[in-house]
């Protein structure tokens, strides 16, 4: 049986280090492979250690990711963690993160919305942004000083589609490892109206195919635009992960595909896990 497989990118800032925690911690849960993956390019390294020449400041990214491996290994290892790696490779980022996660069979993406430019206009994580679309695994993508914490509330943003009955049960599985409740939101807007006696026929087709107690089924109005709707409720019910299916014809393209970087905005102090595979 094939070993889970989670790649989890870093540029040795403080979002980066909270999504290695947030990979590790998943691991232990899932005994996991993890691999560290640092992908210098020049601009960047530029940015990361002014004044430093190439070799200088790869020599020292060696060193950083090693120290990286070396404590997730006295932390996480002993705890079910199956493996950690640390590889570094040369590349534009987004690109070789996206061929490397296909090269090595990565079943997910974990990284941080930040990436080494923390210029005001990128303050969302610009790079992170073009992995989530693009990938072709799962990518859990973790916010600007978010730190981890077990869960204890998981909202999966449904818009009633076949595909959410897959996908509901993949975050079930998430939530029993963790005993978490899971609110299953779908939210109703002024352009996207849903009633409720089509919210409860809806929920009859879904709840065979979850096995969980602590499921809720929750219809929310919200007068403007979903994401907006999904920030509240996240905030309100204090969900700790938000998780969403990257498939055509649900709210993910609304929130993804215009106005990336104000719509991730959205999610700037939630998680957000996007399922791609089912």
């Amino acid at each position: 049986m094939k070993t889970y497989t989670i790649l989890c990118p870093t540029d040795f800032s403080e979002c980066s280090l909270n999504a290695i925690e947030y990979a590790a911690k998943l691991g232990e849960k899932l005994q996991a492979k993890l691999i560290l993956f640092h992908v210098p390019d020049r601009e960047d390294y530029e940015n990361l250690f002014p004044g430093n020449i190439l070799d200088e400041s790869l020599h020292t990214a060696k060193k950083k990711l090693q120290s990286l491996k070396a404590t997730v290994e006295e932390e996480s290892l002993a705890k079910g963690l199956s493996s950690c790696e640390g590889v570094i490779q040369e590349g534009k980022t987004v690109a070789t993160i996206l061929e490397f996660s296909e090269s090595e069979g990565a079943d997910l993406v974990i990284m941080g919305t930040e990436g080494i430019n923390e210029f005001k206009e990128n303050y969302i994580g610009t790079k992170s942004s073009q992995v989530v679309l693009k990938a072709a695994c799962d990518v859990f993508i973790i916010p600007r000083k978010v730190f981890f914490k077990v869960p204890r509330k998981l909202v999966y943003a449904t818009n009633y589609l076949e595909e959410d009955k897959l996908a509901i049960q993949r975050v079930v599985e998430i939530a029993r490892m963790y005993d978490a409740e899971l609110d299953v939101v779908h939210v109703s807007t002024k352009i996207r109206s849903i009633d409720k006696a089509l919210h409860i026929s809806m929920v009859e087709e879904l709840q065979p195919f979850i096995h969980y107690e602590k499921v809720n089924f929750v219809l929310k109005s919200y007068r403007d635009e979903p994401g907006l709707g999904l920030e509240n409720y996240l905030i309100t019910a204090k969900g700790n992960i938000l998780f969403t299916l990257s498939k055509k014809k649900t709210w993910f393209e609304q929130l993804f595909t215009s106005n990336l970087s104000k719509k991730m905005s959205y999610f700037i102090n939630k998680p957000l896990f996007v399922i791609k595979n089912l």
